[in-house]
């Protein structure tokens, strides 16, 4: 059996750091992927979550709006929440990701990105 998921697309926000109770770093996005036909333009939001050296890179030089190709498993988990109701959540628990844009020369700290065009 496989589970795979391969995604392109931009980051909906910086990513969100944390640590496990022995300091290792996890790091949790969203990333959104969209597909046009016609006049009309669908984008799909995909939960991401990375552990260890991947969350490491993730967190040190992902911004929002970075493009990026993301490869990992689904996985759905579930919690309890405050009031005790059962939750669930979907998300992409990664093993790949590079990112597809590059600084452009001269510019520090400025990706070469619009953030307003968000695809």
């Amino acid at each position: 059996m496989i589970n795979k998921s391969i995604l392109v697309g931009r980051l909906g926000a910086d990513p969100t750091v944390r640590y496990t109770n022995d300091g290792k770093m996890i790091t949790s996005f969203d990333l959104a992927t969209s597909e046009k036909w016609k006049d009309e333009e669908h984008t799909e939001w995909h939960k991401c979550v990375t552990f260890g050296k991947l969350a490491e890179i993730c967190g040190n030089y992902l911004k929002k709006g970075a493009l990026i190709y993301f490869e990992g498993r689904s996985q759905t988990r579930s919690w309890e929440d405050k009031e005790g109701v059962k939750r669930y959540t979907t998300e992409v628990v990664g093993v790949t990701m590079k990112m597809l844009e590059r600084k452009q020369s001269g510019e520090q700290g400025q990706d070469n990105y619009d953030p307003d065009v968000p695809f």
